[in-house]
């Protein structure tokens, strides 16, 4: 009976190192995968560009701003609302209406209905659902290509 006991206490550091090695084992491929999955889908970006502007007349006397957004992000996105010097425009006045999607690497025209005058400076955002504003700078009545 001494020696099943002797036997049994000189095997136990032995067991408890393999337990600890195959834990250690299982916790850093555990994390190796989470790391790998964050990689993959959490770190994408958003970069929306407004690439063109044309400023119009309509034959009944009302102006538009017709803009292209480009979406140069590694993710796609979805626009929630355009605002005029950061101020929200009425989804009424905008075509396509907002929430709309933009994959990666697609552009959009919009038309934006409001009363800009020739000169003036407009500061005009984008948004997103993840809440980013994307902003540039126009002068009314002054085309950028």
């Amino acid at each position: 009976m001494k020696k099943l006991l002797k036997s049994r206490k000189a095997l136990s550091p032995v067991v408890a190192a393999i337990i600890l090695i195959a834990v250690t084992v299982a916790v850093s491929i555990a994390v190796a995968a989470w790391m790998g999955a964050l990689t993959f889908t959490f770190m994408g970006y958003e970069k929306l560009e407004i690439t063109q502007v044309k400023w119009t007349w309509g034959a009944d006397g009302s102006r538009y701003a017709k803009i292209n957004v480009t979406n140069g992000g590694t993710k796609d996105l979805t626009v929630t609302q355009i605002k005029i010097n950061y101020v929200k425009v009425s989804e009424t006045k905008i075509s396509p209406s907002p929430a709309f999607p933009l994959a990666t690497g697609k552009r959009q025209e919009l038309q934006i209905t409001f009363d800009y005058v020739n000169g003036t400076a407009y500061d005009i955002s984008v948004v997103t659902t993840s809440g980013y504003e994307f902003t540039d700078h126009f002068i009314g009545g002054t085309d950028v290509d």
